[in-house]
Formats: structure tokens, sequence, C-alpha cells
């Protein structure tokens, strides 16, 4: 029965999803997305590897079933809309993160013996 509670429990990743968001508006603000200046593409590439370094971290080091991984898409998914970014932006960032972390979780296996 624990085990069924486990697998809806989300606080973690919620709170991930929120962290990450928020380091995303902290580095590239959305206001400052419109500048098409290099100073802009290079914090831009930086902040998208600094972020995605973390996600695929985070995927590594836990075990995430099919609901925590669109749970995690879907947050963060939110963050940035409501932090502003436009929904081009939005979608591709988060159609990444869900990528690299679906590529990436650890799946709980069985030992084949």
């Amino acid at each position: 029965m624990m085990a069924i509670f486990q697998w809806f429990d989300t606080e973690e990743i919620d709170e991930f999803a929120r962290s990450i968001a928020a380091e995303l508006v902290k580095r590239a603000p959305p206001a400052g997305l419109d500048a098409r200046d290099e100073k802009t593409s290079k914090r831009l590439r930086n902040t998208h590897h600094a972020v995605f370094s973390r996600a695929e971290q985070f995927a590594r080091t836990h075990k995430l079933n099919l609901y925590k991984k669109a749970r995690l898409g879907n947050q963060f998914r939110w963050a940035l809309k409501e932090a502003g970014y436009p929904k081009a932006f939005v979608e591709t960032w988060t159609y990444e993160l869900v990528t690299l972390v679906a590529l990436k979780s650890t799946a709980p296996r069985e030992p084949r013996r």
C-alpha cells in the first residue's frame, strides 16, 4: 500500500521544478530575451547548460515513474508561463526537459537471473 502513495508523492518533484524554473528566471529573465546580441545568446546558452545539467543529475539520482516525469514537465511549464516567457520558448524548454528526464532517469528494474 505504501508503494502506491510513493508513486504519487510529488513534493520533491514540485520543489525541483520550481527551483530550476527560478534559476532560469534569475539567469535569463523573460524581459531580457528580446535582445538579439551575443551577450544574451551566451547567457541563454550558459543558463540552458546549468538548468539541464541539474535536471540530468536529478533524473539520474531519482526513480521517476511516468507520473512523476509528466508532473515535472507540467510544473516546469506552468512556472515558465507564469514568469511570462513566450509560448514557443516555454514549449521548447519543457519538451527538452521531459525528453532529457525520460532518457536519463533511473527506471526501477528487476535484476535478471
